[in-house]
């Protein structure tokens, strides 16, 4: 049985899917915990709801990124996970916990990477006269939006969309991606070749609406 830990921000609504799809189709995982570098972050609630441990590791009470990064990898190994799912946790990470979590810990980016990435994703596509975007999720290194990449979702930019539109859309693609690419994780269906990420089954890694 794999233990997955998720990190959030606020409302957690990948990390929602994840803990629903690991319950509902008996993935070989259990949802060890949950932490926010947050106290007020909605998910919170919905995660104890669930009966899942939670846990807030405050990065403003810490005085360096690297004094938060070093109290919250004690909060993850405490669980002794097996994997790290970032879920809308909006902190950059430092490099050495990158590498102490390297080939187990997951990120989604709203954004067809290796374009935009970073912030306002949908509002960059657009301006740029994008004909679609997206999100992906993807293996975290110590570069920011990039690692290999283990699924990606496409969705058109309608004539008229704006971000908020994108956004909704990326969203209901995105509750399918990351629990499929979670689970293709505990179940062992992974690998990583250079900067490509095979799935063992061959099933597709691109997801549309």
């Amino acid at each position: 049985m794999k233990k997955l830990v998720i990190l959030i921000s606020g409302r957690g609504s990948n990390m929602e899917a994840i803990v629903k799809a690991c319950r509902a189709e008996g993935w070989p995982a259990e949802v060890a915990a949950v932490l926010s570098n947050r106290p007020d972050a909605a998910g919170l609630k919905f995660a104890a709801e669930h009966g899942v441990p939670t846990g807030v590791v405050d990065h403003k009470a810490y005085p360096s990124r690297e004094a938060f990064d070093a109290a919250l990898q004690a909060a993850i190994d405490a669980f002794a996970p097996d994997l790290v799912v970032l879920a809308g946790f909006m902190r950059i990470l430092t490099p050495g916990f990158t590498a102490h979590y390297a080939g187990r810990l997951l990120n989604i980016h709203p954004s067809l990477l290796p374009a935009f990435p970073g912030l306002h994703t949908h509002e960059r596509a657009i301006d740029a006269g994008c004909h679609a975007s997206g999100a992906t999720v993807h293996f975290v290194t110590a570069e920011l939006d990039h690692g290999p990449m283990v699924a990606q979702a496409v969705v058109p930019i309608l004539p008229g969309d704006d971000a908020d539109a994108v956004a909704a859309r990326v969203l209901k693609l995105e509750h399918r991606m990351y629990p499929q690419a979670v689970r293709w994780f505990v179940e062992g269906q992974l690998s990583i070749d250079g900067s490509r990420v095979c799935v063992a089954s061959g099933a597709s890694q691109l997801f549309t609406a």
